[in-house]
């Protein structure tokens, strides 16, 4: 067994004289290592919680390592979930050594990488380390692991520590593994680490005990300095966000709330902004500012940027940075007293029904607000100015989502059938993954063929997942560069990877041209993928070299090109315009070019990025390219489809033979000779449509239907139910011959909807017999009258004249004597003079002032003082 590492004591982190000493000694994270190491030594899993700022990112990797404090050297890989953290974590654990990265302290980025053979602490990313782990699930020479922020919930970094967990338990027990939260919110991370980490089997005296419960939580204190909550809302309500989209209403407060800040307080202010856009809008607000320098802080800032903001102030002038949640606790930024939170964050949202997948932006959780909040008391007493009413502050979330809960999780699937888990159901994982999202996952990587029908990676999947690419852009990247060079396929592919700025415009083909020539950031760091692509293609064989297909390529434009490879990437997003600026995609969404879009005239496009609002029918286009019928079909040729296709629409049958590429229909003809049972589901949808309408109701067939429904509220039993949803569900009991026959809609409006109404009947029983004796038709009344009974109403009707039933004390009842007719009494002329249930009581309460509105009116008619006794009739006291 190796030496622990609990005889490291908090008093020999430093070595006397060390010019970097001071730094050290006051992270007070230093109080916590001893702690943390015996846990190791313990149960080779732990939770470390420390607040942001106490040292959790940059001390305890090196003394992990033995960098710091004297122990056993040992090689530290720390994971961080973001470019920028990893690279200022690396920095930051250099400077404390008095080194550059690269040295004994270095990192790796996608595309970027300072580290040698005698770095022992790595910080990477977490897509880094999943790559690693798939091409070494060992991890051979490394000895612990820190996944840092993993409190933020990002999906690689959830799918890494199920990975590490399941290396612990079945390959190397002996494997440190360090779950870093920058909140209190460890249980469930405990629970993980100390539930997943080992089966306890040989070889687990190493660090790696059985189950023992949940790992042990290790909490460091934090900077205890106060902080001082203003509330600063909007003086007018702005409108919630949607999609990408904030109200410009709140941009302007945020800008004005910033001003106040630095007219009331000391120090730097830390705004916090959903995104990149917002950044840029509220820093252009306060172009004007003498007081204060204006500085950005997000993953596209350049890097001289980045690290001026994390260096601290220099020459005493204020500073504003406008940062989005990448500051919330990755990084540190010196100097703030003052934060201004706008209250907004962005998490990534798919839908899977249009195909598409964006950031989307909601409201910041509490957990969040509290990370924001602590960042004006790092250094000193601080305050915090939340642009939100005080009274909304109960009502925000507890905790951000976790990724993987709503986000695309095609290359989370890769990943799972790459390690040899396809629906990951063995994986130790906070929240499991939504079976719908992974479902959507495997089909589209069975459609690129990353996966066979079992969800097993290929040999092509596994190809794809080493590229470091989501699999859609791996798959453009792989066979685009068959037709088109590795090198246009790389530096295509490099441009989808990473969305260019707003500034590039929506035309692919013209945001590649402005990279190619782009002096800007962006364009450097596109250069820079595109090299890794190339490089990364051309290592596993997967671009051919020019040859046969030479011409074919040279011919191909950058539309074309960009074309091809947007389509490949993303083929439900090809597009036939059907408008002027309008377009139908693949997946069945439309889609919607900006105003003045150089793209407009085009008959196919592939669309790149899109994004719908909530209340906009169409999604808008953010990134697209000019294709062509032959590229669209090539490319999406997994959703192409030929057949007959019957259905009702327009009001009646369409019989058609179609071709589609999705929802786009690309030629059509007429069916001569549909399969019935087609024609049959078709006229069943229109009438589910347009409803039993469409049926020839006589009067007689709708009172019928009326006398029916009648008995089946009063009696319910076999007599069954009539309303037209019940009717549809059984269309086959009693339209199933009209149906046989039928070809179209005006064949359904000759069927006698009476005579086959009565086919529900219940002649089984017998109580059809009883149809006319429970609800008769007709009603005989004194005067020998035969009256129809109105059953539209809720209670069945016998409008009467008054006359014609003289004499008659009770109205009759029926159902088997359980309902009294509602007795309509009408005057001579046939209008209503008074209604009744109960007649003796009419006649005698009710009649004497109906006798005398009426008879004055009407004097041909008998009016007699004793209705109850008077010979009913029809006719006028001269005809009788």
């Amino acid at each position: 067994m190796r030496a622990g590492l609990s005889g490291i004591g908090a008093e020999a982190l430093t070595t006397p004289g060390d010019p970097r000493a001071e730094a050290l000694d006051r992270l007070p994270v230093r109080e916590a290592v001893p702690a943390l190491l015996r846990a190791l030594d313990d149960r080779g899993v732990a939770v470390l919680c420390a607040p942001p700022g106490t040292g959790k990112t940059t001390l305890v990797p090196l003394v992990l390592a033995g960098l710091v404090g004297g122990g056993p050297v040992r090689r530290v890989l720390v994971a961080e979930p973001r470019r920028i953290a990893a690279r200022a974590a690396a920095r930051r654990m250099a400077w404390l050594l008095g080194e550059q990265p690269g040295g004994k302290v270095g990192f790796t980025v996608r595309g970027e990488r300072q580290a040698g053979r005698g770095t022992v602490v790595e910080v990477v990313t977490t897509g880094v380390l999943l790559q690693r782990l798939q091409r070494d699930q060992e991890l051979a020479g490394v000895d612990v692991v820190v996944l840092d922020e993993c409190h933020e919930r990002h999906l690689d970094a959830d799918t890494a520590a199920a990975f590490l967990l399941d290396v612990r338990a079945a390959l190397r027990p002996g494997l440190r593994l360090i779950a870093a939260s920058a909140t209190t919110d460890a249980e469930g991370w405990a629970r993980l680490l100390g539930d997943g980490g080992t089966d306890g089997g040989e070889g687990a005296t190493d660090g790696g005990g059985g189950p023992e419960g949940p790992a042990p939580v290790v909490s460091a204190p934090g900077v205890s300095h106060p902080v001082e909550v203003v509330w600063a809302p909007p003086e007018r309500p702005v409108r919630p966000p949607h999609g990408m989209r904030v109200d410009p209403a709140l941009l302007d407060h945020v800008a004005a709330v910033v001003r106040r800040a630095l007219r009331e307080r000391e120090g730097d202010v830390l705004c916090f902004l959903p995104g990149v856009g917002e950044i840029t809008r509220v820093a252009g607000k306060l172009g004007g500012l003498a007081e204060a320098e204006v500085l950005q802080v997000h993953g596209r800032a350049p890097a001289a940027v980045q690290e001026a903001v994390l260096a601290g102030a220099d020459g005493g002038r204020r500073r504003v940075v406008l940062a989005t949640s990448v500051a919330e606790s990755s990084l540190t930024v010196p100097g703030v007293r003052i934060v201004v939170d706008c209250g907004l964050a962005r998490e990534p949202r798919m839908d899977h029904a249009r195909g598409l997948s964006a950031l989307t932006t909601v409201r910041a959780s509490r957990a969040a607000a509290r990370q924001r909040a602590g960042r004006a008391g790092r250094e000193a007493p601080g305050a915090v100015y939340r642009c939100w009413p005080e009274a909304e502050d109960a009502r925000l979330p507890r905790f951000p989502s976790p990724e993987i809960a709503g986000a695309d999780l095609t290359a989370f699937a890769l990943q799972t059938a790459c390690w040899g888990d396809p629906d990951a159901s063995g994986l130790a994982l906070l929240d499991p993954p939504p079976t719908g999202a992974m479902t959507a996952a495997r089909e589209t990587l069975t459609a690129i063929g990353a996966v066979d029908a079992a969800g097993r990676a290929t040999e092509r999947g596994t190809r794809m997942a080493r590229l470091g690419l989501h699999p859609r852009l791996a798959r453009a990247l792989i066979d685009g560069a068959k037709e088109v060079g590795a090198r246009r396929a790389a530096e295509v592919v490099a441009l989808l990877s990473e969305e260019p700025p707003r500034e590039y415009g929506d035309d692919l083909a013209a945001a590649w041209r402005t990279a190619r020539h782009g002096g800007d950031p962006y364009a450097a760091r596109w250069r820079q993928e595109a090299r890794r692509l190339e490089q990364a293609l051309t290592g596993t064989g997967d671009a051919r070299p020019d040859g046969a297909r030479g011409t074919q390529r040279a011919a191909r434009g950058d539309d074309a090109v960009a074309g091809l490879l947007a389509a490949l990437a993303f083929p439900e997003r090809v597009a036939r315009r059907r408008g002027e600026r309008a377009y139908l995609m693949a997946a069945g969404t439309g889609a919607e070019l900006g105003e003045g879009s150089r793209l407009g005239g085009s008959p196919w496009l592939a669309v790149a990025v899109a994004d719908r609002p909530v209340t906009a029918a169409s999604a808008r286009v953010r990134l697209a390219a000019v294709t062509d019928e032959e590229t669209a079909r090539a490319a999406a040729a997994a959703l192409a489809s030929e057949g007959a296709e019957v259905r009702w629409a327009d009001g009646d049958v369409v019989a058609r033979r179609v071709a589609r590429l999705g929802a786009i229909e690309l030629v059509s003809r007429p069916l001569a000779k549909p399969d019935p049972e087609l024609v049959r589901q078709a006229l069943l949808e229109g009438l589910r449509r347009e409803g039993t309408g469409l049926l020839r109701w006589s009067p007689q067939a709708t009172a019928v239907r009326q006398r029916m429904a009648f008995l089946h509220r009063e009696l319910g039993g076999a007599w069954p139910d009539v309303c037209d949803a019940a009717l549809l569900d059984r269309a086959d009991d009693w339209l199933g011959v009209e149906l046989a026959r039928a070809r179209g809609r005006a064949d359904l409006g000759r069927v006698d909807a009476g005579a086959a109404l009565a086919r529900l009947m219940p002649w089984a029983t017998g109580e059809a017999a009883r149809f006319e004796e429970l609800a008769p038709e007709r009603i005989e009344v004194p005067s020998g009258s035969r009256v129809r009974v109105d059953y539209g109403a809720d209670r069945p009707v016998l409008a009467v004249k008054l006359q014609e039933l003289f004499g008659w004390q009770e109205a009759p009842r029926i159902a088997g004597g359980r309902v009294p007719l509602l007795v309509h009494l009408l005057s001579p002329a046939g209008r209503p003079a008074a209604v009744t249930a109960d007649l003796a009581s009419f006649w005698k309460d009710g009649y004497r002032s109906v006798r005398a509105e009426l008879r004055g009116r009407y004097p041909k008619h008998p009016w007699p003082e004793d209705p109850s006794t008077a010979e009913p009739t029809r006719r006028t006291n001269t005809r009788r």
